[in-house]
């Protein structure tokens, strides 16, 4: 299990993250998101002691990693599937990591069997693609068999049958009863294969949840047709509630004066207009992204976001 509480990060006079309270735990993959510049890489940075918090901690299976006694066993991350050696085969690479960790040489081959990539050992990382360094990546990650699993877009480069590996891969280590952090910007990706969000922005928690949670209590819309969309449009409207006129017919927020489709159907039986179609309008994951970062950012609309 991971947990962030109260974390901040300064660089001189830049505060990055502030005040950053979260928890990753066993058995279940977290999707972190955030826009550029939000605060995520700092975040794991300090989360996997290549930063120093200025305050707050970060504790992983209930220490600091710098405090575990053997951290390889505790995480294994992927922040970077570009920093190998381009002249070192990935054998090679593993058998150094493991080495360097005290474990056995047998485990680089065992690794990348894991990953699939036991073809490649002996050819040279600079000859591998990018969804092959993201496989060798989480070999690495693997050696020491970590109770955790940090990875930054693992999705990055791999084609269709390499995501489907990568979507299956990390279920199974969920399941399994590893805590898994997956930090990522293809936000329809991570409504699929998170089972909880923590999304950031400008260095503060806008909220976490679970995906379920999160979509439905969103989900409270209706996709209305009728055989007089402009006359309902204004009745509700009148009513103060929120209504989007649409190609495809009218999208109604659900509030207290309409609280549902049973309400919106009688209010269209009052005005004798008659429905055509009525059906859900399930609120995706990209549209409660965007609407939770607009928000958090309109007290500084119109300044560029720096890199974090």
């Amino acid at each position: 299990m991971i947990e962030v509480d109260r974390l901040s990060k300064r660089y001189g006079q830049v505060t990055v993250v502030e005040g950053l309270s979260f928890t990753v735990p066993d058995g279940s993959i977290t999707g972190f998101l955030g826009p550029n510049g939000a605060g995520k890489s700092t975040t794991m940075r300090c989360l996997l002691g290549l930063h120093k918090p200025t305050t707050g901690t970060v504790l992983i299976d209930g220490l600091p990693l710098t405090a575990q006694t053997r951290p390889a066993e505790v995480v294994g991350a992927v922040l970077d599937a570009s920093w190998f050696h381009p002249g070192r085969t990935g054998l090679a690479h593993l058998t150094t990591i493991a080495a360097s960790s005290g474990l056995p040489d047998r485990r680089a081959w065992e690794v990348l069997e894991a990953v699939a990539l036991t073809q490649a050992a002996h050819r040279r990382i600079g000859g591998y693609s990018l969804g092959m360094k993201q496989r060798l990546g989480l070999a690495a990650a693997l050696l020491g068999r970590p109770r955790n699993i940090v990875l930054d877009e693992p999705m990055n480069g791999l084609d269709p049958q390499g995501m489907e590996w990568m979507r299956a891969f990390l279920r199974d280590a969920a399941a399994s009863g590893h805590a898994v952090l997956v930090s990522s910007h293809l936000l329809g990706e991570m409504e699929t294969l998170a089972d909880r969000l923590v999304v950031i922005d400008n260095g503060r928690l806008l909220g976490q949840w679970d995906v379920a949670d999160l979509l439905h209590a969103r989900s409270r819309q209706a996709l209305l047709r009728t055989d007089d969309d402009e006359r309902v449009e204004q009745a509700l409207r009148g009513l103060r509630v929120p209504v989007t006129a649409l190609p495809e017919g009218l999208c109604v927020t659900f509030d207290e004066t309409v609280p549902d489709a049973l309400t919106l159907s009688r209010t269209c039986r009052d005005l004798d207009v008659l429905i055509t179609a009525l059906t859900d309008k399930p609120i995706r994951l990209e549209e409660e992204f965007l609407r939770l970062t607009d928000r958090s950012s309109e007290a500084e609309h119109g300044t560029e976001r720096p890199e974090r």
